[in-house]
């Protein structure tokens, strides 16, 4: 029921037009309440009146030092809207007694807990409010309550206050709330939508690949709104637990079939004739983070889904909330369709739909129509149909809308190819003049990478690139004038003609610093193919750099100082000019300009010219790599809420999104000898059947395509923190080998079984039931650190069967130095949940591949690496006496190649190896270890062309030669 005196008070306060006629006004109000609670027959209506009205006061910032006791007098008050805002009232009061009685601030907090209201909570706290913990108990109380209206307005405060604190605390009572078959269904839905909001904030706090089971069945939930909100959820988790959510496809691909084909829904949930549109489009959304099902059932279901939602499309629309609704079902089916399978009849029937949009009158559906036929370009071969409409694309670039201007150039980019490379940058180039400010540099980039990626002509490429330096200097990132001059330095036939170009370039009037760069570096490498071209004479080419070098900025500056001292080399006849310059910046303030000034004067003044040839040499060719263009251009177009399904750009450009790299990961462990390495595994079982279970994970391949582990980013230390009890001895024993048992207890054996191939390799590990009941729930999670990729090659079986082991076969990627191990969570259900967190014994040594060098060679190589911090050396004293077969085995398991005959004392060992990555390059390692039976010691000398790499070998070598492992007891 509205308070009318609440609301003319408001109005009042409103209409106040400056501070001191709202001071009055509320100091009015404040003397009329104090007044008004004097007075004991006050009824509850009138206490909960006033009550708001501080409220509402306080909210506005004003001090509130009464209505206390009031306030306490209405707790007992049967109706429960007056004990929700009596509830805040007293937290205020209580923050006003903590702020001028910290002594006593524990009781005066655990006061306000007692009277605390949800209300106050989300409006008063904030996530690092030292209250925040002394309420979870409250919370926690509500959440456990019958009362769903309790349940509910827990949640509300958890999802508004979102601390990590409370996260951790409730995460799994939020859980408990979502998945319990007594849960309303309005408590269901807003537990999934709670889980989201402390997933995103938090993702480390949910162990999301434990719970994916329970969680996916909600998607069958009967009432569509909770599988509404479960399917945001799932959405979101899916995204970084891809493989722990592919129970998800066959249950979307289900309900869109009921909801769309079958017709099966409740008339409450029809918008305009549509049923519950907000549903499908989110499955749809959610289908594209997987691959394809190779379900041939699953897969002729969802044909029919998206047949149907393309038929339904041809539909007049009835008004615009129909049309609009329509069209957000029709794009994102027709974005699925282009995800499983860019060349089906349905993209076909897909792209002339498409074609209509992108002329549309409405502004909405040409962007959307813009974007989803860019998504096709991106990833399909043939181009053609989508050429057809290119002047249609090139006139969407002068769009009054800025968006649309932009999903325009977007498809232009993706749409490119050779065959109209020519005619898309030049009409890029011909409007980037009158382009906005906002896109100029995202255009920059991508008229880049266009010309570079699609020139048939070099002195194209050198053209257009020029041109876009000079027209838009200011917006020319310096990844793109870079680039030009590595592709001129790898390319011989390119110099004369570059030279000859950016001299034309730097004398117009108007030319940009960063044309300046590229002059400077190009003629000063190659300004000599040009010397005797008329207007190109070296002391032309030196007056046209020195005219703007007062205008450059100081690294421009020291750039140039460089190009004249090469210019001293290459044309001597001009060397008392650049003398001169060089003596005047003998004396600036600019401690490198001054620097580089007196080096280069005393390198040009010396009697021979021996060290300045030397100094001069021509640069030699860039390694080939990545262009830097692509890595930046990513950079603006990654940051999303929810991850891309695809990139922009052509095919190429989207050989890395999820689906891909799941699918290149497969064949990968197809072309090895996966058979033989599960055959191998499956042989050390704990007991006889394989069983039911055994054979969820098929040796031959055909699983479903692997998809990366959990990244060490997501998880953080926890896992780190909570290693099961007495681990050690297991992991120990597994360091220096590649199969055995990583851990065991009376329930579960958990083995390995590994192969490594220089950065690649594959891991088995077997998990044993040893009880005679079933494990349920059984989840497994792996945390990879940085620099190392760890994928599964399918979705494990959820239950062990009794006196049965299943299997899971993980590939492994080296990408970079790898100094940690891999982290294993395992979960199942044995009357309560339990849960076992390992270390993988991938260790960085895994990836070194052996190697054989004579004497000569390794001594060589020794010289050339040098001491510290390449070198690292370290005593070690071993318990008991030295074994030197023993030593021998640590260094052959940790993948060294033990050369012969190299040491001139024969006890001392020399290894070789090459350590692998296949993004930073190989690193050569050299290793002598030299034994002292008398003191029972080891020196070991490490030198590598990495010092990370020699640290961490050396503590791996340490730990390797100091383990003694106790006598089995099996």
């Amino acid at each position: 029921m509205a308070m009318r005196g609440l609301t003319v008070f408001i109005a009042d306060i409103r209409n106040c037009r400056v501070r001191e006629l709202e001071e009055k006004r509320i100091n009015k109000e404040m003397a009329n309440i104090r007044t008004k609670f004097k007075d004991g027959s006050l009824s509850g209506y009138d206490k909960k009146k006033y009550v708001c009205k501080l409220l509402y006061m306080y909210i506005l910032g004003w001090d509130i030092d009464f209505g206390h006791m009031e306030a306490v007098n209405l707790i007992s008050s049967p109706k429960y809207s007056e004990k929700q805002i009596v509830s805040l009232v007293q937290l205020q009061q209580s923050i006003c007694f903590l702020q001028e009685d910290e002594a006593n601030w524990s009781l005066v907090a655990l006061d306000c807990l007692d009277a605390l209201g949800y209300l106050g909570i989300t409006l008063l706290m904030h996530e690092n409010s030292d209250l925040v913990r002394l309420v979870v108990n409250s919370i926690r109380k509500d959440l456990d309550d019958n009362n769903e209206i309790h349940n509910c307005l827990a949640l509300h405060a958890i999802a508004n206050i979102g601390g990590r604190e409370m996260a951790e605390s409730l995460a799994s009572d939020v859980h408990r709330l979502l998945v319990s078959p007594n849960s309303k269904s309005f408590v269901k839905k807003k537990a999934a939508l709670t889980m989201l909001r402390l997933f995103r904030k938090h993702p480390d706090v949910i162990p999301a690949p434990d719970w994916a089971e329970r969680i996916t069945n909600i998607i069958d939930d009967y009432d569509l709104g909770v599988c509404l909100s479960v399917t945001s959820l799932i959405t979101a988790l899916a995204q970084q637990y891809p493989e722990a959510f592919m129970l998800a496809i066959p249950k979307a691909i289900m309900r869109l079939h009921k909801v769309i084909v079958e017709r099966d829904f409740s008339a409450d949930y029809v918008y305009y004739k549509i049923p519950i549109p907000w549903l499908q489009v989110k499955l749809l959304r959610l289908l594209q983070y997987f691959p394809p099902t190779e379900d041939p059932n699953m897969s002729e279901m969802l044909h029919n889904v998206l047949q149907t939602i393309i038929n339904n499309s041809q539909e007049t629309p009835r008004n615009v909330q129909h049309n609009n609704a329509q069209n957000a079902i029709l794009f994102e089916a027709i974005n699925l369709a282009i995800h499983l399978d860019c060349e089906s009849d349905i993209v076909r029937q897909a792209t002339n739909i498409l074609a209509r949009f992108i002329l549309s009158k409405e502004t909405n559906v040409r962007y959307l129509g813009l974007e989803t036929m860019a998504h096709l370009a991106a990833v399909t071969d043939e181009l053609d149909e989508i050429k057809k409409h290119e002047e249609t694309i090139i006139l969407s670039l002068r769009d009054k809308d800025i968006s649309v201007r932009r999903r325009g150039l977007d498809l232009l980019y993706s749409m490119c190819d050779v065959s109209n490379a020519k005619t898309i940058v030049s009409e890029l180039i011909r409007y980037l003049h009158i382009a906005d400010y906002a896109l100029r540099e995202e255009m920059v980039l991508k008229i880049a990478i266009m010309t570079e990626k699609y020139a048939t002509e070099h002195s194209w490429y050198v053209d257009v690139i020029l041109q876009l330096i000079s027209s838009a200097g200011d917006h020319v990132g310096e990844e793109v004038w870079y680039r030009i001059v590595q592709i001129v330095t790898n390319h011989e036939n390119l110099q004369e003609y570059s030279a000859k170009m950016v001299l034309h370039y730097m004398r117009s009037p108007h030319c940009h610093e960063n044309m300046l760069k590229v002059g400077g570096y190009i003629l000063g490498e190659y300004g000599h193919l040009i010397a005797n071209l008329p207007g190109a004479s070296p002391i032309e080419q030196f007056n046209t750099l020195h005219a703007r070098f007062g205008l450059c900025s100081l690294a421009t500056r020291a750039l140039l100082l460089s190009t004249y001292i090469k210019f001293i080399n290459l044309f001597p006849e001009i060397k008392g000019a650049i003398l001169a310059v060089f003596n005047q910046y003998r004396h600036v303030l600019d401690a490198e300009l001054q620097q580089r000034a007196c080096e280069y004067m005393a390198i040009a003044t010396m009697p021979t010219d021996d060290l300045l040839q030397t100094v001069c040499e021509e640069m030699p060719q860039f390694p080939e790599r990545e262009s830097a263009l692509l890595s930046r251009l990513n950079e603006k177009t990654g940051q999303t809420e929810d991850k891309r399904t695809w990139n922009i750009g052509g095919k190429d450009s989207n050989e890395k999104t999820p689906a891909n790299l799941l699918a290149a990961t497969k064949e990968r462990n197809e072309n090895g000898s996966v058979d033989d390495l599960v055959n191998s595994v499956s042989n050390t079982s704990i007991s006889a059947a394989g069983g039911e279970n055994g054979a969820a994970a098929p040796a031959n391949g055909s699983a479903a395509p692997p998809t990366p582990a959990t990244p060490a980013a997501k998880v953080g230390l926890t896992w780190k923190d909570q290693l099961a009890p007495g681990y050690e001895s297991w992991y120990n024993r597994l360091r220096d080998g590649t199969d055995g048992i990583l851990y065991e207890d009376s329930i579960l054996q958990i083995g390995i079984k590994s192969e490594y191939h220089g950065h690649l390799g594959r891991l088995a590990i077997y998990f044993g039931n040893k009880t005679h009941t079933q494990l349920n729930s059984f989840a497994v999670s792996v945390e990879s650190p940085e620099g190392l990729v760890v994928a599964n090659s399918h979705t494990l079986a959820t239950s062990i069967g009794p006196s049965t082991q299943i299997q899971q076969l993980y590939s492994l990627e080296c990408q970079q130095i790898v100094t940690e191990v891999p982290l294993i969570r395992i979960s199942y259900q044995a009357g309560s949940t339990q849960s076992i967190y390992l270390k993988l014994p991938v260790l960085m040594s895994r990836f070194i591949e052996p190697i054989q060098l004579s004497s000569a060679d390794f001594f060589g190589r020794w010289k050339q690496i040098g001491g510290a911090p390449r070198e690292v050396q370290e005593i070690i004293k071993v318990p008991g006496k030295i074994e030197l077969e023993r030593a021998r085995t640590i260094l052959v398991n940790h993948r060294l190649g033990i050369c012969e005959n190299v040491d001139p004392k024969p006890g001392n060992f020399v290894a070789t190896g090459v350590f692998n990555t296949s993004l930073s390059g190989k690193v050569g390692c050299l290793l002598r270890l030299e034994p002292n039976h008398e003191t029972n010691m080891y020196r070991l000398t490490i030198r590598t062309t990495s010092d990370v790499v020699s640290k961490h070998l050396k503590d791996i070598l340490h730990t390797a030669l100091l383990y003694r492992p106790a006598p089995s007891t099996r």
